[in-house]
């Protein structure tokens, strides 16, 4: 295995420090480590409380590693190993990235396959939702439990997609802070001044925050999105999902439909559904502390 430590963005030649103390490190502080498999080099940040299973997070589309919610990763941190990564052709990480979630899903396999490990738990946000799935039915026995948030299962009966305006704004070249709300929260004063919360937060990293995601691979992203949605999807193999899964969204999510959820969650044998109020299809950030009670008791 051959892990790296950033110093800066052009630095990729520097050991990394020992950090057997991960409790001491949050989502604001912990180093951006690197890791090559299969001819990808993978950028990650591990830290949080030592845990014989830890939890792994698959972001959204166009997101990083900064774009997770330090209150909801710091949250699960105080219990968990907590593992966050750039996939393939995602922010730090070099290659390309695949067009397909089946593919997004054996990059990120082979990450924690060279990292060494052999089963974790995933909270798989929107994107990463449907590639958290993906790798839990290319590889049932490296998946413990499954937290599905704002995510949805592709094509099937009874589901509906986004209307098209919403991917209009969200396959814009640049978002910017009117148009994450708009996308990730309901137009009400408590959820829009969540959304500013949350904005405030992701300030907390004092290192240069990671490049936006390359129009290359937003693009491979959207077909990936596009292919799930129409026939690629989990919908018809949800059955095979043994493990708990926790399916979580918000009450109105314009992104990925609310009904969705509940439609995964009666197809999986063993899913528990909660749906947060006021909020869409940033619930998590509009709710941290709440969504993190719940999703420790849940992987407990």
């Amino acid at each position: 295995m051959n892990v790296k430590k950033k110093d800066n963005l052009m630095d990729n030649t520097i050991l990394m420090k020992d950090q057997s103390n991960m409790s001491e490190f949050t989502a604001e502080t912990a180093d951006t480590l690197y890791l090559e498999a299969e001819g990808v080099r993978f950028a990650y940040r591990s830290f949080g409380e030592q845990s014989d299973v830890p939890l792994v997070c698959c972001q959204r589309f166009r997101g990083t590693m900064d774009d997770w919610d330090p209150a909801v990763i710091n949250g699960l941190a105080r219990e968990r190993r907590i593992i966050l990564f750039d996939n393939a052709g995602v922010g730090l990480s070099s290659g390309e990235s695949p067009n397909s979630m089946v593919g997004m899903a054996n990059n990120a396999i082979s990450f924690l396959e060279a990292l060494g490990l052999t089963q974790v738990d995933l909270l798989g946000f929107s994107m990463g939702g449907s590639v958290a799935q993906a790798m839990t039915l290319l590889r049932p026995e490296l998946v413990r439990r499954l937290i599905l948030a704002g995510t949805g299962p592709g094509a099937g009966d009874g589901i509906q997609g986004g209307k098209p305006e919403v991917f209009q704004v969200a396959g814009k070249p640049i978002n910017d802070s009117e148009d994450f709300m708009y996308l990730f929260f309901e137009p009400t004063e408590t959820s829009l001044a969540a959304g500013r919360a949350y904005l405030k937060r992701l300030e907390g990293r004092q290192s240069p925050r990671e490049p936006l995601v390359k129009p290359e691979t937003v693009k491979a992203q959207l077909l990936a999105i596009v292919a799930w949605a129409t026939g690629e999807g989990s919908y018809t193999r949800l059955s095979e999902i043994k493990q708990p899964v926790l399916v979580a969204n918000g009450q109105n999510d314009i992104m990925v439909p609310t009904v969705n959820s509940f439609i995964m969650s009666q197809r999986l044998p063993n899913a528990q559904l909660i749906v947060y109020p006021d909020s869409g299809h940033g619930f998590l950030f509009q709710y941290p502390d709440l969504f993190v009670e719940h999703a420790l008791l849940f992987i407990r």
